[in-house]
C-alpha cells in the first residue's frame, strides 16, 4: 500500500519534485535539471534522487510544459484542417488584431497549420442547426485518400455552425478514420461547441496539433512509471485548475497548454486559505517571468480569453494568470530616451546573471540584490557561489556611471524599477478588475518572489505577505492540491425574461449526463462527484458576458438575475436593472474529489536565536543606507516564533527580505507571515 504522494512540476530549466509522506505529514523537495528532449527522463531522474520506490507511491500528479513548448517551438506533427467551403482562411484572418497595434513590424505568428494543409469540403448547417447541404460523401472519401497520401498525423475538423449541430463533423470523422486509422482526429463540436468560428477553430487546431505530442509524452511517462512499480493513475494538471488522467489527456490536449503555471496559482490559494484568507493575490517570480493570479471569496479568477501565442485563442476555461517579463534574470538597461528599464529581456539560465560567472555581461535583478546585500554569496546551501565584485563592476559601468549614481543607488534603482513593473501588473489584476488590494493577502513564491514581496506589498498597501515553507517548489506542491475537473459549455441564446426554470433545468440536465460520463471514465466514484452550474449572462447589445453561478436544481431565476447585476456592478462599476438581460451560454464544471494531503501543525521547539547564522550589511532605503542585518536559517526557525526586520531569511530554494518596518510570525504550518508595523 502506497505511503507517499509525489508531485512534479516540469519547468524549462528545473524539474521540481515535492514529496508528501502520508503517515507523518513530512514534506521534502528535490530539484534536478529538466531534459527538454525527453521530459519523462527529468521526472524519473528527480524521483530516483528522492530514493523512494515507486511501488510505495499512492498518487502521482504533475504539471508539464510539454504542450506549451511544442506550440512555442512549433515542433508539431503534420496536421490538416478540414472546414466548410469558403472558410479555409479563418486561421489567417483571425480577428484582424495585433498585440501591439502601433508596431508595423510586429506581425502575428503564422498559423499552426499552413494554408496548403487546410482543406475545404461541401456542406452547410445554418445558425439554427438545420442541415442546408448534406456532407458530400464522395468528396470526403477523396479527401481521406489525399490526407493518407500526404501522411497526415493529425486532423482538425471545424465545420461552420457545427456547435449547434455536429452531425456532419461526426460523419466526416468516421470517413477519415477508415483511411487514417492511426491519425489523431478531433472535431470542434466535441472539443468546444460554442459560436464564433475563429475561437472554436483555433481551439480545435491547437487540440489537434498537441494531441499526438501530448499523447506520446503521456504514453512514455506511463510506461516508465509502470516499469518501476507505480500502479496508480498518472494525473496531469490542466489550465482550468484540475487534473485529468492519462487516458483523458490526449482527447483534450489543448487544456494542458498552460499546465505548469496553473499549479502555482492553486498552491497560493491553498496556502492563503490555510492562513485564514479568502482573498489573496499569488505572485510567482522566477528567473525570467512573474506570474500573478487572484483569488476572491475563496475562488480563483477564471478566464476564456487566453493564448500561448497572440492571435490563436484557446477557448477552454483557464485560471486567469497575468505574466510579465520580470524575474531574477531580467536585464537592467537604458532606453533611447535615457530612462532606466527592467526586462522583459532576460539573461535566462545561460549565461545567467553576471554574478554567475557564466558569461553574462548585462546587470540583472539578481546582481542588484547581491550588491545590496539581500543575497549572500552562496546559494542552494553552498552549491553555487556568486561573484559580488563582477556584479558590482557591471552595475557601476552600465547604470551608475550613466546617472552619476553611487553603487548602492544604482543597484537600488534597478530593484525599484523591477518593483514598479510588478506593481503595475498587480494593479491590472486587482484594481482594474474592481478589487481593492487592501482587502487581500499577497502570497509570494518562486525563487525570487520573497526577495521583493514586502516592498511590493508596501507599494500596493497590501497588509499581509505570506511566504510558503518552500517558495521555490510551491508550484510542484500545487499539483497535489487539485481535483479531477472537466468544464463543459454550450451556446444558448435566450432573453432572460423569456426563459423558464423548467427549460433551463432541462438544458443543464442534458449537459450533466455528459459530465457524469467524463468523471466515470476518470474512475471517480459517485460519492466524489460534484457538478457546478454557471449561466453566461450579459445586457442585450453587449459583447462580453459574465459567468454567474446557478443553483442545482434551478430554484429562482430572479436570484440568478440579481447576482448578475451585483457582479456587473463590482466588475464594471455599473449595473442597469431596467435593461434587458440575455443568456449567452451554459457551463458545467464537473469535479471529482481527489484525496489531498493534510499538512500537519507543528509544535514549537527551540528558540529564534537558534536560527541565527550570522550578520551582514544590507541596503534598505528605509534606513538611508546599509544596515547591520541578522541572517536566519529558515529550517531552524521554530513555528510560532516572532521577530522584526530588518532581517534576511535564507533557505535552499529562496531568500526572504524583511524590511525594517515589517514584523514576522511563523504559523503552525511553517508559513512566514509578514505584516507592516503600524
Amino acid at each position: 500500500m502506497g505511503k507517499y504522494r509525489i508531485a512534479v512540476d516540469v519547468g524549462g530549466t528545473f524539474t521540481d519534485v515535492f514529496i508528501f509522506e502520508e503517515l507523518t505529514g513530512e514534506m521534502s523537495i528535490t530539484k534536478v535539471p529538466s531534459t527538454p528532449s525527453n521530459p519523462a527522463k527529468g521526472i524519473m531522474d528527480g524521483i530516483e534522487r528522492t530514493g523512494i520506490s515507486l511501488a510505495d507511491v499512492s498518487l502521482f500528479s504533475h504539471g508539464t510544459t510539454v504542450g506549451t513548448n511544442a506550440l512555442i517551438t512549433r515542433k508539431l506533427p503534420k496536421t490538416a484542417l478540414v472546414t466548410t467551403k469558403g472558410f479555409r482562411d479563418v486561421p489567417e484572418i483571425r480577428r484582424g488584431t495585433k498585440l501591439d497595434l502601433w508596431d508595423a513590424y510586429n506581425d502575428v505568428a503564422p498559423p499552426y497549420i499552413k494554408r496548403r494543409d487546410r482543406f475545404e469540403i461541401e456542406e452547410r448547417v445554418d445558425y439554427a442547426g438545420n442541415v442546408l447541404a448534406e456532407l458530400n460523401l464522395e468528396e470526403a472519401k477523396e479527401l481521406a485518400r489525399l490526407l493518407k497520401k500526404r501522411q497526415v498525423e493529425s486532423v482538425a475538423i471545424c465545420l461552420i455552425n457545427s456547435y449547434v449541430n455536429g452531425a456532419n463533423e461526426l460523419k466526416l470523422k468516421e470517413i477519415l478514420k477508415e483511411q487514417l486509422p492511426e491519425a489523431y482526429i478531433c472535431t470542434s463540436s466535441e472539443i468546444l461547441p460554442e459560436m464564433f468560428e475563429h475561437e472554436r477553430m483555433s481551439t480545435t487546431i491547437v487540440n489537434a496539433v498537441l494531441g499526438p505530442v501530448v499523447g506520446k509524452y503521456i504514453q512514455e511517462l506511463n510506461s516508465e512509471l509502470r516499469e518501476r512499480g507505480y500502479q496508480g493513475d498518472v494525473l496531469v494538471l490542466h489550465s482550468g485548475g484540475g487534473v485529468m488522467n492519462s487516458d483523458t489527456v490526449p482527447h483534450f490536449a489543448a487544456r494542458v497548454a498552460s499546465s505548469g503555471i496553473a499549479a502555482g496559482a492553486i498552491a497560493s490559494s491553498y496556502i492563503a486559505k490555510l492562513c485564514g484568507f479568502d482573498n489573496a493575490i499569488g505572485l510567482d517570480m522566477g528567473g525570467t517571468s512573474t506570474d500573478i493570479s487572484l483569488m476572491y471569496n475563496g475562488e480563483l479568477r477564471v478566464t476564456k480569453d487566453w493564448y500561448i501565442e497572440y492571435g490563436y485563442p484557446i477557448g477552454f476555461p483557464s485560471i486567469e494568470i497575468l505574466t510579465i517579463g520580470a524575474g531574477g534574470g531580467s536585464l537592467a538597461w537604458i532606453d533611447d530616451g535615457g530612462s532606466l528599464r527592467n526586462g522583459p529581456q532576460s539573461a535566462g539560465a545561460d549565461p545567467g546573471p553576471v554574478c554567475y560567472m557564466k558569461g553574462g555581461e548585462e546587470p540583472t535583478n539578481t546582481d542588484a540584490n547581491l550588491v545590496l546585500g539581500r543575497l549572500g554569496d552562496k546559494l542552494l546551501n553552498g552549491q553555487m557561489t556568486l561573484n559580488k565584485e563582477s556584479a558590482l563592476h557591471r552595475i557601476r559601468q552600465k547604470i551608475g556611471n550613466h546617472y552619476h549614481f553611487s553603487d548602492s543607488q544604482a543597484a537600488n534603482s534597478i530593484i525599484k524599477v523591477a518593483n514598479a513593473n510588478m506593481s503595475d501588473a498587480l494593479r491590472l489584476i486587482s484594481i482594474r478588475r474592481g478589487y481593492d488590494p487592501r482587502d487581500f493577502a499577497l502570497v509570494v513564491f518562486g525563487g525570487a518572489g520573497a526577495l521583493h514581496g514586502a516592498h511590493l506589498a508596501k507599494e500596493m498597501e497590501i497588509p499581509t505577505v505570506i511566504v510558503p515553507p518552500y517558495p521555490g517548489i510551491t508550484s510542484a506542491m500545487g499539483c497535489l492540491l487539485v481535483d479531477v475537473r472537466h468544464d463543459l459549455s454550450k451556446t444558448f441564446l435566450a432573453a432572460f425574461n423569456e426563459i423558464s426554470n423548467e427549460q433551463l433545468e432541462a438544458e443543464f440536465s442534458a449537459m450533466e449526463k455528459e459530465a457524469y460520463q467524463l468523471l466515470k471514465e476518470e474512475g471517480v466514484a459517485d460519492e466524489n462527484m460534484n457538478l457546478l452550474r454557471y449561466v453566461d449572462m450579459r445586457y442585450v447589445g453587449q459583447w462580453r458576458s459574465l459567468a454567474i453561478p446557478a443553483s442545482r436544481p434551478i430554484h429562482s431565476l430572479e436570484e440568478t438575475l440579481e447576482s448578475f447585476h451585483r457582479e456587473h456592478q463590482r466588475e464594471y462599476a455599473f449595473a442597469n436593472r431596467d435593461q434587458t438581460v440575455e443568456i449567452y451560454g451554459l457551463r458545467i464544471t464537473a469535479v471529482g474529489t481527489v484525496p489531498k494531503p493534510e499538512l500537519p501543525k507543528l509544535e514549537a521547539k527551540g528558540s529564534i536565536e537558534d536560527a541565527v547564522i550570522g550578520y551582514r550589511s544590507v541596503y534598505f532605503e528605509e534606513t538611508g543606507g546599509f544596515t547591520n542585518t541578522v541572517i536566519y536559517e529558515r529550517s531552524k526557525i521554530p513555528v510560532l516564533s516572532e521577530f522584526s526586520g530588518p532581517a534576511i531569511v535564507e533557505q535552499l530554494d529562496s531568500t526572504t527580505v524583511v524590511p525594517p518596518d515589517f514584523k514576522v510570525r511563523i504559523d503552525p504550518y511553517q508559513n512566514m507571515i509578514m505584516t507592516i508595523n503600524n
